[in-house]
C-alpha cells in the first residue's frame, strides 16, 4: 500500500509503527456554524480511508478534534449575547447530526480544545524550558528560528516567507514567522489562569497537545485539507518535534479544496453550501458519490450539475443492486469464487495506490453495467457479494434516498385518502397493499392517517 506523503512530496510505502494498529489524526471543524460541503470532504474521505484500513485488517485509533475556542466562536457568542461554550456545544451537536446523516462513523476520540487546557499549558512550559518559546507580556510565542527544519512540510523557504507580504506583522514577535502559543486575555473573551497570565491557547497548539496525549509522541497519519498545510500543520509539526526531539508524523495526507466558480468554498467568502442543504436537496448517497468520484488530492468543483451527475451515477448502481436482490434474494451461495477473488485483487490494487476511489468506483460501474441484461444469475450473485463487501468503506445505502421515498409515500397516502372520500375502497385497499409490500405500515387514526417503516 502506498500513500502520497506531503512531507516528501511523493508516494511512499505505508508501514505503520505497529503492524496491526494504525494511529490517525484528522483536523476537525471550528464549531461556530453548520458545516458545509467543503468541511465534509475530509470528514467523508478520511472516514472512508479509515474504514478501508479496517477492511484490510488493521485496528484504527482515529482522532478528530473540535476547535471550540476561537475568535470566530467568540464573535458569534457576543452577537447572540451568550457564553462561547453555548456556541461550541451547539455546533458540536449539529456536526454529529450532519456526520450521522452522511454515514460518517464516530472517531475513536473527539477531543475538544477546552478539555485540554492543562495539557496545553504543560506543553508550552516544556517548550520554554527547551528555549523554543518566549513570553511577551501575557502572550507566548514559538521561536521559529530555533527549529532548523521549519518549512519542510509546506516546502517553503523561511527566508522567502519573511520577505513575503502575507506574513503577519506583530511588534511583539522577535521574528515575523513566530506564532502564538498562548494569547493574553481580552475583555469579553473566555480565559484560563496560566503562568503567563490569564488567557487562552493559540490555534496550532491544540492539535499538538491532543495528539500527544491520545496517540503518543509519534503516530502514523495526520490528515486534513491542503489549506491547513501552512501555517497550521507546519506550525504543529515544528512545536511538537521541538518538544519531543522525535519525528511527529510518518505520513501526511491532504485533500484538495472544493471550489465554487473557481473560488474555494469558505464561510469567510460566503459561497458555502451547507451539508444540511445538500442532504435535503441531493441526499446522502449523491454527496458521497460526488466526494468519492474524484481523487482526494485533486480540487473539485461544486455545482448543481456535478451533484446531479453524482446522483445519477449512484442511482445506476442502486437500481442494479435492487434488481439483483429481487432475482437472487439474500440467502445464496456464490459459485464464481475465482472471479470474486480476481475482482477483490483489482479493487485492492487501486485503493492501495494512494486510495484511488475514482478507479474503485469504475470497477463497480464495470461490474454492474451489463449484469442484469445478460440474465447471468451466478454473475449477479458475485456482483452482489462484491459490492456489499466493498460498501463497508464506500458507505452507500443502495436504496432510494429517504427524502424521495417520503415524498412518494405522502403522495400515495393522499391518493388513498381521496379514494376513501369517493368510497372507492378497491383503490384504497390496492394502495395500502402496495405500500405494505414496500415495508410500510399504514395506521388510520382519529386525527388522520399515519405511516411508519415496519
Amino acid at each position: 500500500m502506498k500513500i502520497y506523503n506531503t512531507l516528501s512530496g511523493q508516494k511512499e510505502e505505508f508501514v505503520p509503527l505497529n503492524p496491526n494498529v494504525v494511529k490517525m489524526y484528522v483536523c476537525g471543524p471550528t464549531v461556530y456554524n453548520l458545516i458545509h460541503v467543503g468541511n465534509a470532504r475530509p470528514a467523508v474521505i478520511f472516514d472512508a480511508f479509515r474504514r478501508y484500513l479496517e477492511y484490510k485488517g488493521y485496528s484504527v485509533i482515529y482522532v478528530q478534534n473540535f476547535t471550540d475556542v476561537d475568535d470566530k466562536i467568540i464573535k458569534v457568542a457576543n452577537l447572540e449575547g451568550v457564553d462561547p461554550k453555548v456556541i461550541g456545544d451547539r455546533y458540536v451537536a449539529e456536526y454529529f447530526k450532519d456526520a450521522c446523516e452522511l454515514g460518517i462513523q464516530p472517531a475513536t476520540y473527539h477531543p475538544r480544545t477546552t478539555n485540554f487546557i492543562e495539557q496545553i499549558k504543560e506543553f508550552i512550559l516544556e517548550l520554554e524550558k527547551k528555549h523554543f518559546a518566549y513570553q511577551r507580556g501575557s502572550d507566548v510565542y514559538f521561536d521559529v528560528s530555533a527549529f532548523s527544519s521549519y518549512g519542510a512540510l509546506s516546502h517553503r523557504n523561511p527566508s522567502d516567507m519573511r520577505s513575503g507580504a502575507r506574513v503577519e506583522i506583530n511588534e511583539n514577535k522577535d521574528d515575523p514567522l513566530d506564532f502564538v502559543l498562548w494569547k493574553g486575555s481580552k475583555a469579553g473573551e473566555p480565559k484560563w489562569e496560566s503562568p503567563w497570565g490569564d488567557g487562552r491557547p493559540g490555534w496550532h497548539i491544540e492539535c499538538s497537545s491532543m495528539s500527544k496525549t491520545l496517540l503518543g509522541d509519534t503516530f502514523d497519519i495526520h490528515a486534513g485539507g491542503n489549506d491547513l498545510i501552512f501555517p497550521h500543520h507546519e506550525d504543529e509539526r515544528a512545536q511538537t518535534e521541538a518538544l519531543t526531539g522525535k519525528k511527529w508524523v510518518n505520513y501526511w495526507m491532504h485533500n484538495g479544496m472544493i471550489s465554487v466558480k473557481d473560488e474555494k468554498m469558505s464561510k469567510s467568502i460566503g459561497n458555502i453550501f451547507t451539508v444540511r442543504e445538500a442532504l435535503k436537496t441531493y441526499g446522502k448517497n449523491a454527496i458521497r458519490m460526488y466526494l468519492l468520484s474524484k481523487h482526494y488530492r485533486s480540487p473539485i468543483e461544486f455545482s448543481s450539475e456535478r451533484m446531479e451527475e453524482a446522483k445519477t451515477a449512484y442511482s445506476r448502481i442502486a437500481r442494479v443492486m435492487e434488481e439483483i436482490e429481487k432475482k437472487v434474494g439474500k440467502d445464496f451461495r456464490v459459485t464464481e469464487e475465482e472471479f470474486v477473488k480476481d475482482q477483490k485483487v483489482k479493487m485492492t490494487e487501486v485503493l492501495d495506490d494512494d486510495f484511488n476511489t475514482p478507479q474503485a468506483l469504475s470497477i463497480i460501474f464495470d461490474l454492474v453495467k451489463d449484469v442484469i441484461s445478460t440474465g447471468d444469475v451466478e454473475r449477479m450473485k458475485s456482483v452482489k457479494v462484491l459490492v456489499d463487501e466493498w460498501n463497508y468503506f464506500l458507505g452507500f445505502d443502495f436504496e432510494p434516498d429517504r427524502k424521495n421515498v417520503d415524498d412518494f409515500i405522502e403522495l400515495e397516502l393522499k391518493l388513498r385518502n381521496d379514494a376513501r372520500i369517493r368510497k372507492d375502497y378497491a383503490q384504497s385497499d390496492e394502495i395500502r397493499k402496495k405500500l405494505e409490500e414496500l415495508g410500510i405500515e399504514i395506521m388510520d387514526l382519529p386525527d388522520g392517517t399515519r405511516w411508519r417503516w415496519k
